[in-house]
């Protein structure tokens, strides 16, 4: 809109011309948005139809051959298969918590493979196919499920909270939204250091109700900093329905409102969500500022396994959108182009199910950590009230063996 206003020393009394706004004026009330006066929505990418087929004359700068696209797809079936080996190990109590990526794996795998292998990750909890995009292993997410020995965050997180330094893979953390904000100063560091990386936070659209998700939009704005916000919108956080989180045109709506390049696009189609990530990556560094992504997809399982989305969805609707896999809607396309056939694909299930199943049989075997990592990582050097702490729990433990874990070890090497 300022290309079309004169210059500053040539408005008269037809602009408004405030520090906070400078426009064309009016002498009628007028409202904007809601109701009262609709805006067109935003309109949603897609370059292929739910069969799998291309659409006619979809715009797809960034075509994926053949390799790309057998990776791609060998990852999402990977993340398929070890979710539901993983969700039902939980049911069988062998460990505590899980959460599945059912009915968005495109948008996560999609998105990942668009992204540059330095780019700085800050994860909600449904983006281990992103890990296992980087090279992430089964084993070492079934390790940090079970919180064994083998487990980086030493048994100290819940199980799918993940986290990667050598992968840029930032630690989840439980409370919703807080890697919003984290994920722009990261950027922000970026762009004082002119790198080429971007910083991507993934969240739901739940998360775009908190008040993190707001300040962060602002921030990246006003300072201009290449992070990619990409919003999973799969229609339920928990039990609450879209059309009770939000007014107005979705989570898109609001990225032109605060003066950030917005796109949306078919969260379960993805050859769209690749194209549309790294047009987005580009127009971030390009452009110097933020881009907000908002992939339209659905939860098709349940929102963990502390939920039973049967209470609040019916058997209908949840039936009605797992016949719309992402995972078998590319497999079609891969099918139409000539890369793949059933062989292929029932071999590969087959294969990632091994792997999964010798993954967490490896994991329930190792033993926890030793108890003395519950005082470690805290401080640099160990202040003498913690040692003092440390000593009477190891004191304790010693004393009355039956009180200890099974296997757990009371102290590391």
């Amino acid at each position: 809109m300022g290309d079309t206003l004169p210059a500053p020393h040539e408005r008269t009394d037809e602009y408004v011309d405030f520090p906070g706004a400078a426009v064309p004026a009016s002498t009628k009330i007028s409202f904007t948005g809601g109701e009262i006066s609709p805006t067109d929505p935003i309109p949603c990418y897609r370059a292929l139809r739910s069969s799998g087929e291309p659409h006619a004359g979809a715009e797809v700068p960034h075509p994926i051959g053949k390799e790309l696209a057998v990776k791609m797809h060998e990852k999402m079936v990977k993340l398929q298969v070890m979710d539901l080996i993983f969700y039902e190990a939980q049911r069988q109590g062998r460990f505590s918590f899980y959460m599945t990526s059912n009915g968005e794996e495109a948008t996560v795998i999609g998105s990942a493979a668009a992204l540059d292998p330095n780019d700085q990750i800050f994860a909600q909890y449904r983006e281990q196919g992103a890990l296992l995009w980087r090279g992430y292993s089964l084993q070492q997410m079934a390790n940090q499920c079970f919180g064994n020995a083998m487990d980086p965050g030493k048994g100290r997180q819940m199980p799918v909270h993940y986290g990667s330094a050598e992968l840029r893979f930032h630690t989840i953390s439980s409370p919703l939204g807080t890697q919003l904000p984290h994920a722009v100063g990261a950027g922000y560091v970026l762009k004082l250091e002119r790198s080429s990386q971007v910083a991507v936070a993934y969240f739901g659209d739940g998360a775009a109700s908190e008040g993190d998700f707001h300040a962060a939009m602002n921030f990246a704005a006003t300072l201009g900093v290449p992070v990619l916000f990409v919003c999973r919108n799969n229609g339920w956080a928990i039990s609450t329905p879209a059309h009770e989180q939000y007014r107005g045109d979705g989570i898109a709506g609001r990225g032109p409102a605060y003066g950030i390049p917005t796109v949306r696009v078919d969260g379960a189609d993805a050859l769209a969500v690749y194209n549309a990530v790294l047009e987005a990556r580009k127009t971030a560094l390009e452009m110097h500022c933020p881009v907000l992504i908002e992939c339209m997809s659905y939860r098709s399982g349940h929102h963990s396994t502390s939920d039973d989305s049967s209470r609040y969805r019916t058997a209908d609707e949840i039936r009605s959108w797992k016949v719309r896999d992402p995972v078998v809607r590319f497999q079609s396309w891969m099918t139409h182009q000539g890369w793949w056939d059933e062989d292929q694909e029932q071999a590969l299930r087959q294969a990632a199910r091994r792997e999964v199943l010798e993954a967490i049989d490896r994991a329930e075997e190792m033993p926890p950590p030793p108890l003395s990592e519950m005082f470690t990582d805290v401080y640099d050097s160990m202040p003498w009230n913690l040692k003092e702490q440390e000593e009477e729990v190891i004191a304790h433990a010693k004393d009355n063996p039956n009180d200890m874990p099974p296997r757990m070890p009371i102290k590391g090497a």
